[in-house]
Formats: structure tokens, C-alpha cells, sequence
């Protein structure tokens, strides 16, 4: 049930990160949402953007668990509120791992820990290498894909 993704990036494992943190390179890759958080293990993350509730919408939301820069990044994630009634019991956690091979840099992705007949997962299943495939497009052209909506 674990969801494992592996890209190549024609990039720097220092750019890739800031991609997947920074304000700008997150609006561009997350379909316009923002990363809130400090960063600091344990603190609260959210991603927030256009959606069931607004410009507002929180998407998904957890606690940090590693923080690595330029290498590994890990929470928890729940659904948003809008999204599940019992979004705090749908718990599941999502590493990034960046690791440099010659010029290019392997984006490894691990979605796993899902509860049983969790709602999401074939949500994810899908969003996953679309997002993962705009991260790859913005780091080596400076655009994202167009999916049509």
C-alpha cells in the first residue's frame, strides 16, 4: 500500500529543496498552494491554498519529523478539513529524500504508513508523479505542466 516514486532531476539536490520549501517554487509545483511551517522537528506544517474554503484552504496538515536540509525532509500528514470529517485520525507520513547522482539529483518520494481503506490513497496514487513531474519541469525549464485545470 506504500507509495514509492524516484525522478531524476537535471538539477542540484540545493535547488531541488528549495523548490520543494520555498514559497514561490511551492506555489508553482503544489497547484498554487503555499508551505507553512518553521521547519523545526515537531513544529506544525500546512499546505494552504486555493480550494474547498478559499484562498485559504488547508489541504494537508501534520508535524515535521526530519528536517534535512537539502536532503531529507519527513511528516505526518492529514487531510484538510474540508476534505474528511475524521481528517485527524487519517494519519499517514511522506519522506522526500534528495541525493546527488553525477550532475543530477534522485528525488526519491515515500507515502506510506496508510491505516487500512484510508480514503486518500488513491488520490495520491494520482497526484503524486503529477507533482512530482512539475517539480522536475520547474527545476530544469523554470515551468510547470500544464494539466488543464
Amino acid at each position: 500500500m506504500d507509495l514509492t516514486f524516484d525522478f531524476y532531476i537535471g538539477a542540484a539536490p540545493e535547488k531541488v529543496w528549495q523548490i520543494l520549501l520555498s514559497d514561490e517554487g511551492v506555489k508553482q509545483t503544489f497547484f498554487g498552494c503555499t508551505l507553512q511551517s518553521t521547519f523545526e522537528i515537531g513544529s506544525d506544517y500546512a499546505y494552504v491554498g486555493p480550494g474547498n474554503d478559499g484562498d485559504e484552504t488547508v489541504h494537508v496538515y501534520g508535524k515535521i519529523l526530519v528536517f534535512e536540509p537539502n536532503r531529507t525532509f519527513s511528516y505526518t500528514e492529514h487531510a484538510g478539513p474540508s476534505y474528511r470529517a475524521n481528517h485527524a485520525d487519517l494519519e499517514t507520513r511522506v519522506t522526500f529524500t534528495l541525493e546527488p547522482v553525477g550532475a543530477c539529483t534522485k528525488l526519491t518520494l515515500v507515502h506510506d504508513h496508510w491505516p487500512v481503506d484510508h480514503p486518500s490513497h488513491t488520490n495520491s496514487q494520482q497526484h503524486w508523479p503529477m507533482i512530482l513531474s512539475n517539480i522536475k519541469s520547474y527545476a530544469e525549464t523554470g515551468k510547470t505542466l500544464d494539466f488543464g485545470f
